[in-house]
């Protein structure tokens, strides 16, 4: 579970009752995936001709630019995940890197699956190193991700890592 049970009124937007305008929504969205982006290869190394997390995180892009609606981006989430429940038991890295992409496409849904986009981008690179070199890895990529991040969501973004780190499996630095 990556949503925490209570809605935080920051990820909602404005015209449903929050407090989020469109364009802080859109760069939550691009944020979410480039951080999808950086780890799309241990997906594509293993299956180089399925193109479904690929085709989200483009769509999430399509989205921010009104090429696509909500609902093809959130329906190319849901093939994202499909791809990585088919590469489970190949690749932990793939999967969690499908799964970044399906959380970066699913922004445009709802908000705060940005931190989905990242923790799980967060676990795919962990995923590919020995037991010895996890947390390094781990503090690189937050590192990654938080120099990515546009100035206009910083604050929101790693007040939300602190606040829901503990459902994101205590991926992000402190």
């Amino acid at each position: 579970m990556i949503l925490p049970e209570i809605r935080d009124s920051r990820f909602i937007t404005i015209r449903r009752g929050g407090m989020l305008t469109d364009e802080d929504h859109h760069l939550l969205a691009i944020w979410a995936a480039e951080c999808a982006q950086h780890v799309l290869h241990y997906f594509e190394e293993i299956r180089p001709g399925d193109n479904r997390p690929r085709q989200a995180i483009e769509l999430t892009h399509d989205w921010v630019n009104r090429k696509v609606t909500m609902k093809q981006a959130r329906n190319s989430a849901g093939e994202a995940q499909d791809a990585a429940r088919e590469v489970r038991e190949i690749s932990s890295a793939a999967r969690f890197a499908a799964l970044s992409a399906g959380q970066a496409a699913a922004v445009a849904h709802v908000a705060a699956h940005e931190l989905g986009a990242a923790a799980y981008a967060i676990r795919a690179v962990m995923a590919k190193c020995s037991e010895d070199e996890k947390e390094t890895a781990r503090h690189k990529e937050c590192l990654w991700q938080r120099q990515k991040l546009p100035q206009e969501i910083r604050e929101l973004v790693l007040d939300d890592q602190r606040l829901r780190n503990d459902i994101c499996w205590f991926v992000f630095d402190k």
